[in-house]
């Protein structure tokens, strides 16, 4: 592992990260979270959520740092009002929901704010309902939200399928728009040219911080691309052997205080 010139920044994923399996913040983390104020280090989470679905964490952790919601492709502040955002060109959202339309797959649109999907009794619509505290918007046909949607997700307990069709659908997607699971039941589709990465760097450049000053958490393929972007990378115990050997470092799970464990033991005791 290398050791970090004096980290100055903190960027974490949430789900299977910062908050247990239940969504819940452990005591723990939120005292790591403190001890990082404390310690005059910035602290801000990226997460494929959107912002409703972190507004629960800003009073909780005491954010003040611009947030990166839909994998970094919108920028909000802790108020949860945009700073900026980028949508999926309407050719590919059309190409991505037929997909899944096509391997029999629940699709889900997060547009103009609101998360949209069909059928509310589908396999983990009860977990995102929990995760994101909001209430989906029930359509039948969501067509219309694919001239201006954030990102949209394929949802399957079939794991192993899912990951099949994610190495298919960036292929035929291209660089029309970024595919990566953020959870194993869960494949994103968001705006090209954006992910956690570019986030993390373009916060560093706003708030004149090195890369090599920055640290990142995560547990899932779509934090690759932040670890890449920050000095110290840190992966969970929960996450693919691929996304571990991504990182510098592995910690514990998210639901043995692994977050906790890392911002203590690799950010905190090597200041």
């Amino acid at each position: 592992m290398r050791k970090p010139a004096g980290i100055a920044l903190v960027v974490s994923d949430v789900d299977g990260t910062l908050v247990t399996t239940d969504k819940n913040l452990t005591p723990a983390a939120i005292a790591a979270v403190r001890r990082l104020g404390e310690a005059g280090i910035g602290f801000t989470v990226a997460s494929s959520r959107p912002p409703v679905g972190l507004a629960s964490l800003v009073d909780a952790l005491d954010l003040r740092l611009p947030m990166g919601a839909f994998n970094g492709s919108t920028v909000c502040g802790p108020d949860l009002g945009i700073l900026s955002d980028v949508l999926i060109p309407e050719a590919a959202a059309r190409a991505a929901v037929a997909r899944f339309a096509a391997e029999g797959i629940d699709a889900w649109v997060f547009a103009g704010g609101a998360w949209h999907l069909r059928d509310p009794k589908a396999p983990y619509v009860d977990l995102e309902r929990r995760t994101l505290r909001a209430e989906p918007k029930v359509t039948a046909d969501l067509a219309p939200l694919l001239t201006h949607a954030a990102k949209i997700v394929g949802v399957s307990r079939d794991h192993d399928r899912l990951a099949a069709i994610e190495t298919s659908l960036a292929g035929d997607l291209g660089t029309r728009a970024a595919v990566h699971r953020s959870q194993a039941y869960y494949l994103d589709v968001t705006p090209p040219g954006t992910d956690k990465g570019g986030f993390v760097r373009d916060l560093g450049r706003r708030l004149g911080i090195p890369t090599e000053r920055i640290a990142t958490l995560g547990d899932a393929g779509n934090d690759v691309a932040m670890f890449r972007a920050s000095g110290l990378a840190i992966a969970m115990g929960n996450a693919d052997p691929t996304v571990r050997e991504a990182a510098h470092a592995v910690t514990g799970d998210n639901d043995s205080d692994g977050f906790a464990q890392a911002i203590e033991r690799l950010v905190l005791g090597a200041v």
